[in-house]
């Protein structure tokens, strides 16, 4: 699709496995297992499960920060092993990566004004002048006063912080914002203010974002399409009106009744198989087969694949709703 700025295929994690020293065998961890997704120019992707379920080994592959196991990532139609040998500018311009933790994701030892500008020096290449006009642009793009450019991450509250990561990463132009967990460790009114002002910078910027988050109300409120992720696959995807209305994966329908909401009892039957398999050993078939009521001998037999059972609407389901 020309207008596709971010595909996977077949996009696989593993940690550890192999061999000792002595020939036995050391356990293997699939941490993502054969993902292939994509994000449309200036469309917002969530990316939905719960803790565990390889949504932040998923973002970090995206950017770079992991070497996949198997499978390719395109960004801006390139090749992300491209991209990285032809160094920080090319990789850096094209995506970004916006931290769960804000505080600790800046350096304590900088001042916002040197954290901004290392992208600026090392990416973009700006002389003194035009950083500082970049720098003063980007503190009125998230709303901070300009004089907050010489004081230190620690002076300034999470969803302060939180805007001082994101304008690093829009420090270097990017096309592409991962942005995984971005409001998790905000409160909720911060919540609020952070997900407007992403909105407000994806139209002003024309950027595309990929936002993974376990809270759905987070992920329904910004998301354009959505997929859901379960024990490293992909289990749903769909645009994201038509999954928060009729899911067609039981995992997707139980997460939306377990999701708390006010003035409604807690969904009921989710907490008694409420753990994932073990990454270890895994099961054979769909991984969710144990806690699904739907399933049958097929399932816990093979793997479904992610397959389209409506229009624009695909799911990993041998018997989908």
């Amino acid at each position: 699709m020309s207008d596709t700025v971010l595909s996977t295929q077949g996009l696989t994690k593993t940690f550890g496995g192999g061999r000792s020293l002595f020939g036995a065998a050391r356990p293997a961890v699939h941490a993502v297992q054969d993902v292939t997704v994509s994000a449309r120019r200036t469309e917002t992707l969530g990316i939905v499960g719960e803790s565990g379920c390889g949504k932040s080994t998923l973002a970090r592959m995206l950017v770079g920060l992991l070497k996949p196991s198997g499978g390719d990532v395109s960004l801006a139609g390139q090749e992300l092993t491209v991209l990285a040998r032809e160094g920080a500018k090319a990789l850096g311009s094209t995506i970004q990566y916006v931290f769960q933790d804000p505080l600790s994701s800046l350096n304590p030892r900088k001042t916002v004004r040197q954290i901004l500008e290392a992208p600026l020096v090392h990416i973009l290449g700006l002389d003194r002048a035009g950083r500082a006009a970049r720098i003063e642009e980007l503190m009125d793009a998230v709303n901070l006063r300009p004089e907050f450019v010489d004081r230190y991450p620690h002076e300034f509250s999470g969803g302060q912080a939180q805007r001082i990561g994101i304008a690093r990463a829009l420090a270097a132009d990017p096309e592409i914002l991962v942005l995984d967990e971005p409001v998790s460790a905000l409160d909720v009114s911060v919540q609020a203010q952070v997900l407007n002002l992403l909105s407000d910078l994806k139209a002003k910027f024309d950027l595309t974002y990929v936002f993974i988050s376990h809270d759905l109300a987070v992920v329904e409120a910004i998301s354009d399409r959505v997929a859901v992720m379960y024990f490293g696959r992909v289990v749903e995807e769909a645009p994201a009106d038509a999954l928060f209305a009729a899911p067609k994966h039981p995992y997707t329908r139980l997460l939306l009744d377990s999701a708390p909401v006010v003035g409604r009892p807690l969904g009921t039957g989710a907490e008694e198989i409420a753990e994932l398999p073990d990454p270890l050993a895994p099961p054979p078939g769909c991984a969710f087969a144990e806690r699904c009521p739907r399933a049958r001998d097929d399932c816990r037999a093979a793997v479904p694949p992610l397959e389209t059972k409506a229009a624009d609407h695909s799911a990993a389901c041998f018997h989908p709703l």
